[in-house]
């Protein structure tokens, strides 16, 4: 299957980022003409809105609702009901949204746009104002009824926060002090009085879920043995909506990171609030059991950013450095047990993502539940022995095998020598670029050795293309149960989607999938790509 950051990919109809629509149609095409098993893509988790707002899905304000940007606004029923002056209002914003998506996709050199978030949701906000006004048929209108009762006082609270920001900004600890606690008197009235915003916003989510659901029945219809593999964020922003609705399962003053390591000396500070394990074991474990059934809705398997997690987190204490951390355990039998519970009432795979400092025990303990593994092409060596490319017959079965990920550069990009420069150029190496060059491909020549070897590299090396195919080959002889196929490398894309370690150096989570050229290309485009063609058989045929 494919691995796509989902706002990176833009079709003909989209409005100037990735949306579920596309979603649909991507999964629709590749399981019906290429036989993919899946697709999986970013946290699609509601953001905290801002100016601009954060693009990493990554630091959601909630994990439990999805964002109403990924709408795809034509697919909405009430959008053909539209009359009048509301319909030229509506046609407007098309043409504008045409617009962006035009800039973004546009070929010229240098001239292609950065993927606007804020503009995108601007558009969509103004275009759902407008179908907000069309009444729900009586059908409609039951189902809208059915989905507030389903979700209940999460949902409630999930809109309260969203209807408060609007009129107090998007960090609650900034509000009145009253409409801080989430049950005060005063909070209850603020529900009353904005009681049309929160229904709005009710809304939007019931929208978003009916299309979620509908990119869920297109990889079914298409025969896709897993569908779509959703994805859940480490943790949610302090400011947002589940930390201001659930303050008292967050540990106040606290956020989670990573110690001290061999990539980073000073540790790291995530800047997202910890679950109190004494908390969720008085509950039964509800806040993480409700969040598991909203995301596995529609979902044929769930990703977990730093699954790890579930067993230990380091907690930084607020003003203090990563390094005056430590690490808080939590019950990983009582996680597990409610993770392979609600995975099996939905009848979904689970995949964790376990790369980095994972410590004894952790992924035989994952294993034995049926929880699959991450293995990246770059980071499977035999480290305990002779430190060379593991063979493939020794990787681990329970897996999804990738060449590379969202957070490592491209293939053709570590192939060429590109992302080497582009650290350089951002001042990210700690050593000359041409120790840092030299290093790199004499891992490269290693690997190419090693697929050399087994008769991956029909034509010898050199030909990037027919190198790219020979890595992704190698994973087709490995007992990996699932392999990702990383979208851009089908299209010999060379910028990484997100770079560590930058913030407003380089345009993290805001480019749109392009060919080698770095020139943008459209979904159809894509699809009708002889590269990808030509990649995908090598994986069949194989």
């Amino acid at each position: 299957g494919f691995l796509v950051q989902l706002y990176s990919l833009l079709s003909a109809r989209s409005w100037g980022m990735g949306d579920l629509g596309d979603l649909a149609e991507l999964a629709g095409w590749s399981g019906r003409t290429l036989g993919a098993g899946f697709v999986q893509i970013n946290p699609l988790h509601a953001a905290v809105p801002g100016d601009p707002t954060d693009p990493s899905p990554y630091r959601p304000s909630s994990r439990r609702f999805p964002d109403p940007v990924h709408l795809r606004i034509e697919d909405v029923p009430e959008y053909a009901y539209v009359r009048g002056s509301d319909r030229a209002r509506l046609d407007a914003l098309v043409e504008r949204a045409a617009a962006l998506r035009e800039s973004v996709l546009d070929k010229t050199p240098g001239k292609g746009a950065l993927i606007d978030r804020d503009a995108v949701w601007a558009l969509k906000r103004a275009a759902l104002d407008i179908l907000d006004t069309v009444p729900l048929g009586p059908g409609r209108r039951a189902a809208y009824w059915d989905f507030l009762a389903a979700q209940g006082g999460a949902l409630e609270d999930h809109a309260t926060w969203s209807a408060l920001a609007e009129v107090h900004g998007p960090e609650w600890h900034d509000w009145p002090e009253a409409l801080r606690d989430p049950r005060s008197a005063e909070t209850a009235a603020a529900r009353r009085e904005l009681l049309d915003r929160i229904d709005y916003h009710c809304r939007l989510a019931w929208l978003t879920d009916e299309q979620l659901a509908a990119a869920s029945q297109a990889a079914a219809d298409a025969g896709m043995s897993v569908g779509i593999v959703h994805d859940l964020a480490v943790g949610v922003h302090p400011g947002g909506a589940d930390a201001w609705a659930q303050q008292d399962a967050f540990a106040a003053g606290i956020s989670i990171g990573a110690p001290p390591d061999a990539f980073n000396a000073l540790g790291q500070d995530w800047g997202l609030p910890p679950w109190r394990p004494d908390v969720l074991a008085a509950s039964g474990y509800a806040p993480f059991r409700g969040l598991l059934q909203g995301l596995l809705r529609h979902a044929g398997a769930l990703r977990i950013d730093h699954v790890m997690g579930l067993f230990r987190l380091w907690w930084v204490p607020r003003g203090q450095d990563p390094t005056r951390g430590t690490y808080v355990r939590y019950d990983a039998e009582a996680m597990l047990a409610v993770l392979a519970l609600e995975a099996h009432r939905a009848g979904a795979v689970v995949i964790g993502e376990d790369l980095g400092t994972v410590e004894p025990g952790v992924r035989e303990a994952l294993r034995r539940r049926g929880v699959l593994g991450t293995s990246v092409l770059w980071f499977e060596r035999d480290w305990e022995g002779t430190g060379r490319p593991l063979q493939p017959g020794s990787w681990r079965e329970g897996c999804v095998a990738t060449v590379t990920t969202h957070d490592l550069p491209p293939t053709a990009a570590r192939l060429t020598g590109e992302y080497a420069e582009l650290r350089h150029r951002l001042g990210l190496l700690t050593r000359t670029l041409e120790q840092e060059r030299s290093e790199e491909q004499a891992e490269i020549a290693e690997w190419l050795g090693a697929l050399a070897r087994l008769g991956l590299l029909p034509g010898g090396d050199g030909d990037e293309e027919e190198e790219i195919r020979a890595f992704y080959r190698f994973l087709t002889l490995t007992p990996a149960r699932m392999i990702g196929v990383w979208l851009p490398d089908a299209v010999g894309d060379r910028r990484p989607q997100n770079l560590p370690g930058t913030w407003n150096q380089y345009p993290n989570w805001r480019l749109p999938v392009a060919d080698a050229g770095g020139r943008p290309m459209s979904l159809e485009e894509l699809a009708a790509s002889p590269r990808l063609h030509g990649l995908m058989e090598a994986l069949r045929d194989h």
